[in-house]
């Protein structure tokens, strides 16, 4: 039952390397720069993201963690040009295929605006997005699989859940690339309104997708299922070790105000993976910090991670009392 003997890891954000040493993989700009500064502009915060992605996937590795999810803004208005175009992209893509090539499992989770089951210019934004997260994938030199993963959420309804269904399964055979459609997982949702895994095996059957199971959305949204019940659900879908994701609830372990779908900022509990293999993507707020905390393996801070961690608790207080 204890999680931390799988392959475990977090999110987009290494605290304990952007706190000590301003190491971040999301560099981006407003609109008005990109109009102002360009293509030259991006590269450059780009170069610079891939440099301190390589950190910390290398971190990662010191430290046991063999599962990391990429930032989607790696690439500052990526939509608005092709990676190969930059000016710094053979630089770019040394790093990348020295990260490519490191011992560990990496993943995208694109925004919620992403709509596969979309029309017009929300589809059309939606596919640019999902290719430009499987090209930085592809030149990598990752084979395309769910080993490294493209996960999205199913999206709206649309007032039928059946025809949106039909439709993303159509859009996804009909305007994604071969290697994106070799990457591309959805997750179970956390409303009634949305999709559960009993929702998402149409999907699987239709197209083959599997089902990223989060535990904590399925205890918002069962669908009849048990926990044990939609985990293997969702565990058969796979061709490759599943990914999960992982996290507690804010309203249950830290504010009785917070909104019933919100995070807790640190892990309370262990995940019960009933003796399967898999490997677990944590999602609390206080990303790797929270797992060596729960392994029992929480550093001495410094002086600015103390400052950090209470400034964090205290901004989610406040907005606790607003809620």
């Amino acid at each position: 039952m204890n999680s931390v003997q799988s392959n475990v890891g977090y999110a987009c954000i290494n605290l304990t390397l952007q706190v000590e040493e301003k190491v971040t993989t999301s560099r981006g700009m407003i609109k008005k720069t990109f109009t102002e500064k360009g293509v030259q502009y991006a590269s450059q915060l780009a170069l610079q993201n891939v440099q301190d992605l390589l950190r910390i996937v290398d971190w990662n590795l010191e430290h046991g963690f063999r599962i990391f999810r990429i930032s989607s803004d790696l690439f500052p208005w990526a939509s608005e040009y092709r990676l190969h175009q930059l000016p710094d992209f053979n630089e770019i893509r040394a790093i990348l295929e020295e990260v490519g090539a490191r011992p560990i499992r990496l993943t995208f989770h694109p925004g919620p605006f992403n709509h596969l089951a979309g029309q017009g210019k929300t589809l059309d934004n939606t596919v640019t997005d999902l290719e430009y997260q499987s090209e930085v994938f592809d030149t990598m030199g990752l084979t395309p699989s769910r080993w490294n993963k493209i996960n999205i959420h199913a999206g709206g309804t649309y007032g039928d859940k059946l025809a949106t269904l039909t439709r993303f399964a159509h859009n996804f055979k009909t305007r994604l690339s071969e290697n994106l459609r070799a990457r591309l997982t959805v997750e179970n949702d956390d409303r009634p309104t949305l999709y559960s895994v009993n929702d998402l095996l149409f999907l699987y059957e239709q197209i083959g997708t599997p089902i990223v199971f989060d535990y904590f959305h399925h205890s918002l949204h069962p669908d009849g299922q048990s926990q044990e019940e939609a985990f293997h659900t969702a565990y058969d879908t796979w061709d490759v070790r599943p990914v999960c994701h992982y996290s507690d609830s804010r309203r249950h372990y830290e504010d009785p105000k917070a909104r019933k779908e919100a995070h807790a900022d640190w892990l309370y509990t262990a995940a019960n993976t009933y003796g399967r293999d898999v490997d677990i993507v944590f999602e609390s707020k206080m990303k790797e910090l929270s797992i060596l905390r729960l392994r029992g393996e929480e550093p001495d801070y410094s002086p600015k991670m103390r400052k950090m961690i209470e400034s964090a608790a205290v901004a989610a207080d406040l907005a606790g009392t607003t809620d």
